[in-house]
């Protein structure tokens, strides 16, 4: 092949070494608008994953990196004038320019044409002149922008302000400098890439930057390759203590608001993107040079094994697009946090090191516990200390008082509509399906939404309260579940709105109902979505005599025995169609502002209050985000918990969405706890509300994690229930708890302990003649730069 390669960063020289020697025959050339010995930043940082992959594709670069590696395994988190230490983790870091340098040498030894200082000729005549033009020409890369109308990219250039500076104090592990100034909060990332010197990242949020007087420069013209010295010098006054006398070194260095790339496609006929050019992931998380030489790895892999180009970069981008889609999700997650540090510094020290740690929710409490098990014991005490509770069990075998109601552990199973019910009616189906739940080991088992009217349904299936003979089969589910277990139970109430008149969810979810159809109401006559019913907007009196089936549907549901009351103000039903802007266009008193559109479900909120017992429960499920153009976000999420709890909330369940059809989710492993995370450092904490995080929390892990790192009090498992209905029993033998957050039914207490298997029946004999030394030899390794040795008189 012909390969013309656009940029001379690690990924674009690193792929044009990779293809010379899958094949010496390729002809390759390589454009870079700067000089060889141009190098801006300090340290690069790999994983011992990618570097597994770097020896297995090139072991010549391998060797010439290990060779300059610093290594170490610590993490130092300093905080409130406190150093905490965490091992286990594993890092190889080395200088930009040494690498750089190793690639280019590497290059012209396999014959690859490399031209500095000169700007590559126009994609178009590159495309039609080579078989492959790779665009590896960084974040601000011109060939995605000249193609732009082909890779579409998106470019979400955050709120807070960093820039890259080095230092010759020598790290011994990486550094987090949480400083808290009277501007605000700003942090310090830093590690060590040599015997010599040290990366030393400054980043806060650009309020704080504000009042701490960086935007002196703001807009002022820098050269090529200059300095904010204005800004380096205040970076030295303000971090004299963490330098302990040390320089802080610039390259080109100013601050920068970090945009997070993504591109629709990465690749069209013979040109692709690799690098940054393509994606970008922030450097709290890791390094962008990593993603670019792992990207390099697979197209060249691509190419080699698909006999026509199209084929290959179709490969390389199904390949690398989930991974990269991954590390962006965990990257997000980060540097969320980090824009949002200002929340945690209340923190017990503990507690905040393992929020911190936690952030991606790539790591958890089980990596941890793995990794550094002393550190992660100090985090068990932490958490059971601070609530005056046993410092034994696991964070989700704690018990929580919600309200006046004594929960054994901190498990709900969440509401799941299950589509089964006659005319309302629940049925032996709803007995076994709860009572299965309520008896395997969860604290709360919540109901489905039960329905506060006929006309409240979402479809023919659903369950309700509106008469008596609900109440009757309903009471016989609760005593059920108080008879034979430890759990709770509690009823979430709701009515359909404009999401209603449905067929059930297997015979077509959200689609209307060919026949027998009732009249769906709403705030405005605006259709959930396409093909779905246009509701007729609610009057005065509609808006009464809903709030009465509210009323009379809680009375029921007390008469029933229900624990907890959950208002349902989520999920585009009625109540949450009130709350968004994308549902509720009214002119009237109803409609308008925030203040407005929480008037109806607030209304409901206190009528119920007042009917329902005031020594139970009531909590409300919010979306915390319509996750359209402009819906609710988080910030409106914020305001609407702080009105509910104002007017006694004892709780607010936090999900997302499903307001309308058009929306666009980032799913992903416990994508919506963030929003419960806000919810409760911004307004739960300091008003003793509770907040419970739901949202594919799939794993015992997540939920003590969650816990743990204090971005809920509760957390609501639902699929994870479906799949197993004794999961939260499952979950305490996997962790070898025994105690009062997780008894076992006495009918089951012979299925207690978990079933041998092959793997684990058989017994090992020792086969190792000297026994691993001290856990923390292992767990706890420093770069200590090698010394030159002392000169022999």
């Amino acid at each position: 092949m012909n390969i013309a390669i656009i940029g001379g960063g690690p990924g674009g020289l690193y792929l044009a070494a990779l293809m010379k020697q899958l094949d010496p025959a390729h002809e390759i050339t390589v454009w870079e608008r700067n000089a060889s010995d141009d190098t801006f930043g300090f340290g690069v940082v790999f994983s011992d994953e990618t570097l597994g992959g770097i020896e297995n594709a090139d072991t010549t670069v391998a060797r010439a990196m290990a060779r300059r590696f610093a290594r170490w395994t610590d993490i130092d988190i300093h905080y409130r004038g406190e150093s905490h230490t965490v091992g286990g983790q594993g890092f190889a870091a080395m200088s930009r320019k040494e690498l750089l340098r190793l690639l280019q040498e590497r290059c012209r030894d396999l014959g690859v044409t490399l031209r500095f200082s000169t700007l590559a000729p126009d994609t178009a005549r590159l495309c039609a002149s080579y078989d492959l033009v790779v665009g590896a020409d960084g974040v601000n890369s011109a060939v995605r922008a000249a193609h732009a109308d082909v890779f579409r990219p998106s470019l979400d250039r955050r709120r807070s302000k960093y820039m890259w500076l080095g230092t010759d104090r020598v790290f011994e592990a990486f550094q987090f400098f949480i400083k808290q100034t009277e501007w605000g909060v700003v942090q310090v990332h830093g590690y060590p890439y040599s015997d010599t010197g040290s990366t030393f990242i400054v980043e806060m949020h650009e309020d704080v930057w504000r009042r701490a007087g960086f935007d002196a420069t703001e807009g002022a013209g820098f050269a090529p390759g200059a300095s904010d010295e204005q800004a380096v010098a205040r970076v030295r006054e303000l971090f004299a203590d963490e330098l302990g006398g040390h320089q802080v070194f610039a390259n080109n260095s100013k601050w920068l608001n970090f945009t997070t790339v993504r591109n629709e496609r990465w690749h069209h006929g013979n040109l692709v993107l690799i690098g940054d050019a393509a994606h970008t992931a922030h450097f709290s998380i890791g390094s962008g040079t990593k993603l670019a030489m792992e990207d390099a790895l697979a197209l060249a892999a691509c190419l080699h094994e698909h006999p026509d180009t199209e084929g290959a970069l179709a490969a390389y981008e199904t390949e690398r697009r989930p991974v990269v889609e991954s590390t962006q999700r965990a990257a997000q997650g980060s540097l969320e946090w980090f824009e949002n540090i200002g929340m945690y510094v209340h923190q017990e020290p503990t507690q905040f090191c393992f929020n911190l740690l936690t952030r991606s929710r790539r790591i958890t409490y089980d990596n941890l516990r793995t990794r550094d098990p002393e550190f992660a014991d100090r985090v068990d005490m932490a958490f059971a200390a601070a609530q005056g509770l046993d410092g034994v069990a696991p964070a989700m075998f704690q018990p929580y008082r919600l309200g006046g109601l004594e929960l054994r552990n901190r498990v709900i199973v969440s509401p799941m509509d299950m589509y089964s019910a006659v005319d309302g009616v629940p049925g032996d189906f709803h007995l076994v399906h709860l009572g299965s739940k309520a008896m395997g080991g969860a604290g709360l088992v919540m109901t489905e939404m039960v329905c506060v009217s006929p006309e409240g349904r979402i479809t023919p299936g659903c369950t309700g309260l509106w008469n008596d003979e609900q109440r009757e089969s309903w009471r016989r589910i609760v005593s059920f579940v108080h008879e034979r277990g430890t759990a709770r139970i509690g009823l979430q109430l709701g009515h359909s709105g404009r999401k209603g008149s449905t067929r059930l969810m297997w015979e077509g979810m959200d689609d209307p109902l060919p026949e027998g159809n009732w009249e769906v109401v709403g705030p405005s006559p605006l259709p959930y979505g396409p093909g779905s019913a246009v509701p007729r907007e609610l009057n005065r009196a509609d808006l009464d005599r809903i709030t009465a089936d509210f009323v009379a549907a809680a009375r029921r549901g007390a008469e029933a025995g229900f624990d907890l009351l959950e208002l349902h103000c989520a999920h585009g039903y009625l109540l949450s169609s009130f709350l968004s802007p994308i549902a509720n266009h009214r002119t009237d008193e109803y409609g308008g502002p925030l203040e407005n559109r929480l008037r109806f479900p607030l209304e409901v909120f206190d009528a119920v209050r007042e009917a329902w017992p005031a020594e139970r429960p009531l909590i409300v499920r919010v979306s915390a985000t319509d996750w359209v153009p402009d819906g609710n976000t988080e910030h409106d999420a914020v305001e609407i918990a702080r009105a509910f709890i104002a007017h006694g909330a004892d709780a607010i369940d936090v999900s997302s969405g499903q307001v309308t059809k058009d929306e666009r989710p980032a799913f992903g492993r416990s994508y919506q706890t963030p929003f419960a995370d806000r919810i409760r450092h911004e307004v739960a904490a300091a008003t003793g509300a509770a907040v419970i995080a739901v949202g594919a929390i799939a794993s015992y892990d997540d939920v003590n994690s969650l816990l743990l790192a204090g971005r809920a009090d509760l957390c609501a498992v639902g699929r994870t229930h479906l799949y197993d209905p004794h999961w939260t029993l499952h979950a305490a033998a996997e962790q070898e708890y025994r105690g009062p957050g997780a008894e076992w039914p006495v009918q089951f207490r012979a299925g207690g302990r978990k079933p041998p298997a092959s793997r684990t029946d058989a017994v090992r004999p020792r086969l190792s003649l000297l026994r691993p030394g001290p856990a923390d030899q292992a767990v706890h390794q420093r770069w200590i730069p090698p010394r030159e040795p002392a000169p022999v008189s």
